[in-house]
């Protein structure tokens, strides 16, 4: 395929520094010339392309791209779907369709742990196939679970911004703690890895006696005796508890402590563990509660990026469409962390076969031995992930985040039916 076109989606959860990957994407493949023709978005990522609903993203100019680099969520729109295995080809057979119907030689995927299995064979079918398409992952995600990568984009701002809250409410709950003793619980994201709560214990600055008190992840089976002696000793001393739970803590038996629901596909959704913590420590020991959970605002917090968050977002967008011209098919671009004090880092080509479906959880010697707590290593891990801002552009007041001009090109195949 010469001058071929390269298709660009996101997957899965969208981040605070998507679009800043996104639109360095876009850059950077106008500049290779002739090796890289238009540059094309999946609407709603690998679903867009199955129903031949792509953009054209030559109306973003300098300063549109530079507005996008600055904006949460996903401008393209993302989804959750994982290639099947059973489906006798036809998924595949539709989207090597789409492929060839739009002249694309190169797929940068955006995302995480799944999304790197579909670029694994993505690859694979396209060598089969004898086709010159070369897929790409671009890694992000605020769980921070991808194997092999030192962070992931997306994780410094989440981690930022949860910080920040707890630091803010903790200062608000010392305020107005009473004789009676108040308990916060703050529930963070975190299906099966605690990077997130763990990210809340910077708020301590390294004091014991400021918030948070309590860090529950599911890396650590959640005893409650404990952690309820835990509260109750902090409460006595301080007036106050705060605390700050991962959605996915498990009892011993491996029982999550809460759930929302289950779709038709047996998906969990998670949620609730939170106010089930707050609920318990208010029947067992009496103390007023307040519980909250950031939810989207954890990871959509533009107003405070980590400025080395949103730099590795651009800087693996970058190296990505210079692996897709290199021909490194199957690969992803992985952030090294080359220097703890001062921080440094680069990149280097990682093979998403070997990572696919992975889960990168907390290092035993970042958790307390009691479970209820990180330790200060944690904390020197995430630290420099969370460090610099970003000044935003404002429009009366608020963040610039207006709409992009996203034109759909025409469809060329019949409808999908899949």
């Amino acid at each position: 395929m010469s001058h071929a076109n390269l298709l660009y989606a996101h997957s899965g959860g969208v981040t605070a520094v998507i679009n800043a990957t996104a639109a360095a994407v876009i850059a950077a493949a106008r500049e290779q010339g002739g090796r890289i023709g238009t540059v094309l978005a999946a609407h709603r990522g690998i679903v867009g392309v199955l129903h031949e609903d792509l953009i054209d993203t030559g109306g973003l100019d300098g300063a549109a791209l530079a507005r996008l680099a600055r904006t949460p969520g996903g401008a393209f729109g993302s989804c959750r779907f994982d290639l099947p295995h059973d489906d006798d080809g036809k998924v595949m057979e539709r989207l090597f369709a789409v492929f060839d119907a739009h002249d694309i030689g190169f797929l940068l995927y955006n995302g995480g742990n799944g999304s790197m299995d579909a670029v694994a064979r993505l690859q694979a079918e396209a060598r089969r196939r004898g086709h010159p398409l070369l897929c790409i992952g671009v890694p992000k995600t605020v769980d921070n679970d991808i194997v092999g990568t030192d962070c992931c984009p997306g994780f410094g701002s989440a981690a930022k911004y949860l910080a920040t809250s707890m630091l803010e409410a903790g200062l608000d709950i010392a305020s107005m703690a009473g004789a009676k003793g108040s308990v916060f619980v703050m529930e963070v994201m975190g299906r099966n890895t605690g990077w997130l709560a763990a990210a809340t214990a910077l708020a301590a600055g390294g004091d014991p006696a400021r918030p948070p008190h309590v860090v529950l992840v599911p890396e650590v089976a959640f005893d409650e005796d404990a952690f309820l002696a835990r509260v109750r000793e902090t409460t006595e001393r301080l007036g106050y508890c705060a605390i700050t739970v991962a959605e996915g803590i498990r009892y011993a038996d491996g029982s999550l402590l809460m759930e929302k629901s289950h779709d038709a596909r047996g998906y969990v959704q998670l949620g609730g563990a939170g106010s089930a913590v707050a609920r318990m420590i208010h029947q067992r020991l009496g103390y007023k509660h307040h519980w909250a959970i950031p939810d989207y605002l954890q990871r959509a917090g533009g107003h405070w990026l980590s400025a080395t968050d949103h730099a590795q977002a651009m800087a693996v967008g970058r190296a990505a469409v210079a692996y897709a011209v290199q021909g490194l098919g199957g690969t992803m671009p992985a952030i090294r962390r080359v220097h703890d004090a001062p921080y440094q880092w680069d990149m280097a080509p990682l093979d998403c076969d070997a990572i696919a479906n992975l889960e990168r959880t907390l290092p035993a010697d970042f958790v307390r031995a009691d479970g209820l707590h990180v330790t200060a290593a944690a904390c020197d891990y995430i630290r420099p992930l969370i460090a610099g801002e970003l000044t935003q552009p404002t429009q009366h007041g608020l963040p610039d985040y207006r709409a992009f001009d996203l034109p759909r090109l025409g469809r060329r195949l019949a409808a999908w039916r899949g």
